[in-house]
């Protein structure tokens, strides 16, 4: 009973500790007090400000760019990177021109994004996308090109069809790495998307309340975004590692 409360408890050891940490920093003077507020201020700001309309607004259109673009990804993604993964000839062929992409920052392609869709919602979610596709791509392809040979071998001996080799035994064996890349994916769409927000012209999002409470001073409302949108990321993961294990419950017993 008690190593099973402990190890339920296990998670909340970080979050402790960095309130503890922060807590000291702001005690001992580290920074200067109006730069860095107590935890307990910056929580209860937080918590406060889910009582604002604006700070809900702006949680919404974080939340909705983000699932957008990264659905555009997850949907060109998978399906792209379990074909070039079921040929490994024309996976390498590509490789360079993927690794290349998949390589370079993202962010700084939004002065191009911007020429190409202009200051608009769609600039934000089409880089996301971008940034989140390849991710999803490489990670789906290789899952794919790692299915256990042995699996492969037998069904190729047994005279089972490469249609029913493809879908039962590759597609199947690329999806615990297919879901690794979907869940960097959705967290990598969530970073563009903040980026954007800060730097493209927008009204609302998160990224916007973050640089427009830095520019006006508003530390608490600065802290509190920051905390938010970590906290949007971390569920966004949780969510996908939940539909995983209930997706992928056979991967541990493979």
């Amino acid at each position: 009973m008690t190593s099973r409360w402990s190890s339920r408890l296990l998670p909340l050891v970080g979050p402790v500790l960095l309130f503890l940490f922060w807590q000291l920093a702001v005690s001992a003077k580290w920074l200067n007090p109006v730069l860095l507020p107590s935890p307990v201020e910056t929580i209860g700001y937080m918590f406060q400000s889910f009582f604002d309309a604006s700070m809900r607004t702006d949680i919404g259109a974080t939340l909705y760019r983000t699932l957008v673009s990264f659905a555009f990804a997850a949907v060109i993604g998978v399906p792209l990177g379990v074909i070039l993964g079921s040929n490994e000839k024309v996976y390498r062929s590509l490789e360079f021109l993927i690794d290349f992409f998949r390589s370079t920052p993202s962010s700084a392609l939004i002065p191009l994004f911007m020429l190409i869709f202009g200051i608009t919602d769609a600039n934000k979610i089409a880089i996301a996308a971008f940034a989140a596709v390849l991710v999803i791509l490489f990670n789906s392809a290789y899952g794919v090109m790692n299915a256990k040979k042995t699996r492969l071998m037998a069904a190729r001996v047994m005279g089972i069809s490469r249609w029913h080799i493809f879908k039962d035994i590759l597609l199947m064996e690329s999806l615990a790495q297919t879901f690794v890349g979907l869940r960097t994916g959705v967290s990598i769409a969530l970073v563009i998307v903040i980026v954007a927000e800060m730097f493209i012209g927008s009204e609302t999002g998160l990224g916007h309340r973050i640089i427009d409470a830095q520019q006006v001073f508003n530390i608490k409302d600065m802290y509190a975004s920051i905390l938010i949108t970590g906290a949007l990321g971390y569920l966004l993961n949780l969510a996908f590692l939940l539909i995983e294990k209930k997706t992928v419950h056979w991967s541990s017993k493979a």
